[in-house]
């Protein structure tokens, strides 16, 4: 079964009412829309109620998910965004202030200096990850640049998920040794 597939099956129980499927939803699913919440809201405490209703919402909206007109993760994440957009909204209109005033916000971003160097420590983690077995380095970035959990990743790729930990394990091993040699 494909983790769609799965997913897909885990909307239907839950429209029945099943709460283990809810959880599987849950665990599939909330790593993306806590990012999908947290882009669009650009506030932590915001994104984390809005994700605890986007899956009230589910809960209560399961039955009129239909396979055919989306895929489970369009979806859900769309219910995100929607909840999302939501709570923008109701936030009302904001203090505005005349635009000279924005000469007196200091600049908080990170200077030309610091970008660089962290474009140089992902120039060098890019090339580590290059440089060690090809499956460890999938699942790495999967795992610390997408959110998956080890469970979603060894359904992907199709391997227990003992497996898909030790493949995690032996390449940050090994990517720790490139880094360090570099």
């Amino acid at each position: 079964m494909t983790p769609r597939d799965a997913l897909v099956d885990a909307l239907q129980r839950t429209a029945n009412g099943d709460r283990a499927a809810l959880k599987y939803v849950y665990d599939s699913t909330s790593a993306k829309l806590f990012g999908v919440c947290l882009r669009i809201l650009n506030d932590r405490g915001e994104a984390e109620d809005v994700l605890q209703d986007v899956y009230l919402t589910i809960w209560r909206k399961a039955a009129e998910f239909d396979p055919t007109r989306a895929s489970p993760i369009t979806w859900v994440a769309t219910i995100a965004r929607n909840r999302s957009i939501d709570r923008l909204r109701s936030r009302g209109s904001r203090d505005m202030r005349p635009l000279d005033d924005a000469f007196e916000v200091a600049d908080s971003s990170d200077g030309a200096d610091v970008m660089a160097e962290r474009s140089e420590d992902a120039r060098r983690i890019e090339a580590a990850l290059a440089s060690i077995d090809p499956k460890a380095a999938a699942a790495i970035r999967s795992a610390f640049f997408e959110g998956a959990t080890y469970q979603t990743l060894a359904a992907r790729a199709g391997v227990p998920e003992g497996t898909m930990k030790s493949w995690i394990r032996r390449g940050m091993l090994s990517l720790r040794s490139k880094l360090e040699a570099a």
